[in-house]
């Protein structure tokens, strides 16, 4: 298999993640790292072999041997730096959520295409073990016509920064756009997405909340103005619709996990927090209703043994990686990521006015929200 040679820009806590990941992939090396804290750049290279360290991606950009960037910085520099990348050849592999407005993902879904660049968004909820049984049920008519999707993320008290981990950046909407809804929705309703089959949106409604008390030194430090839960409901074309609840914190003991309904069947997924929940499929047999679950180890311990190339879906590195060795069609998720963009500016939006709004009126309100690097 072809080494894939590779150049992350970013190696904040995120970065440093990619990079153990890569570290530990075969057909991957990191082949360049850059930061604007070239201390920390070169503490990072040290630790996974010693690449070439740059503080201006530009000039990491004019190597002629890169195959792909891993852009991991805050969600308003995703927009000019993978546009960048792809403008200077390379393909593009960009932390969630794709950028930090509909208007900024758009351009680089629509600069990918122009350009033939392959645009990779992280979506790791897709490659799970549960989404991957869901998939293999739903195409194999095992929920029969699809109706409603719900999507959840729950946590009791961990919002970033002032609940103690994490960075300021996460809560402003100058560098991260949005809270829960951006942060941890992204990779519930883009799972739904994926498992209804990228449904056209039509409508969206919603209402975001900050209400919880939190430490007043830290929520000056921060400079906190988004939100810590948002509700959603989408209308697709077809008929089919889905519900979101997004929570960084709530005063419950948690939610349950995600669903997909069927006019034959449905799918609950596990909860992502609290709780000892397990992937279930609901139907009815003979007049009998029956809830089953699943042995997902054992499902994919067979996948790996029986299907070619199954690696390639282990994660979303690992899919990167084998998508650009050609060994597998790339997944579509920055139109995936787009498509939950939508949705997620959606809304924001309907909670500023106050009223349901159509997916046309989100994508010519949406702004550029991008931050020049």
């Amino acid at each position: 298999m072809k080494t894939i040679r590779i150049g992350v820009i970013g190696v904040g806590l995120i970065g440093k993640n990619h990079m153990e990941n890569y570290s530990k992939l075969a057909g991957a090396e990191v082949v360049a790292v850059c930061d604007i804290n070239e201390a920390e750049a070169k503490s990072v290279a040290d630790k996974y072999g010693d690449p070439h360290v740059y503080t201006d991606y530009r000039k990491m950009l004019e190597r002629d041997d890169l195959d792909a960037v891993d852009v991991c910085l805050h969600n308003n520099y995703h927009a000019p730096v993978s546009i960048a990348a792809m403008e200077a050849g390379k393909h593009v592999y960009c932390e969630k959520p794709i950028a930090g407005s509909y208007f900024d993902g758009k351009r680089m879904v629509d600069r990918a295409q122009e350009l033939g660049k392959m645009l990779h968004i992280q979506l790791g909820t897709l490659y799970r073990k549960e989404t991957k049984a869901a998939k293999a049920l739903i195409d194999g008519g095992e929920l029969g016509s699809l109706y409603h999707a719900r999507a959840t993320g729950f946590r009791r008290r961990n919002r970033p920064f002032v609940d103690g981990f994490g960075t300021a950046y996460f809560t402003r909407k100058e560098t991260a756009g949005g809270g829960a809804i951006f942060d941890m929705g992204v990779y519930h309703i883009a799972q739904m997405l994926y498992l209804l089959d990228l449904p056209k949106v039509e409508r969206i409604s919603g209402k975001t909340y900050q209400e919880m008390d939190m430490d007043a030194h830290r929520k000056a430090a921060s400079g906190f103005d988004v939100e810590e839960l948002g509700l959603g409901f989408v209308r697709f074309a077809g008929g089919v619709t889905m519900d979101i609840i997004e929570a960084w914190s709530v005063h419950l003991g948690g939610f349950e996990g995600g669903s997909v309904i069927g006019s034959k069947g449905g799918i609950r997924l596990p909860a992502y927090g609290p709780g000892d929940q397990k992937f279930s499929y609901y139907t009815t047999r003979c007049d009998i209703d029956l809830d089953s679950t699943v042995d997902l180890n054992m499902m994919d311990l067979r996948w790996h043994r029986l299907r070619e190339n199954e690696d390639a879906y282990d994660s979303s590195q690992h899919h990167w990686i084998a998508a650009l060795q050609g060994r597998v069609k790339l997944l579509p998720t920055a139109d995936i990521a787009l498509q939950t963009m939508l949705i997620s500016e959606g809304i924001y939006l309907s909670d500023s006015l106050g009223s349901e709004v159509t997916a046309e009126e989100v994508a010519e309100r949406s702004v550029s929200l991008s931050i020049p690097v």
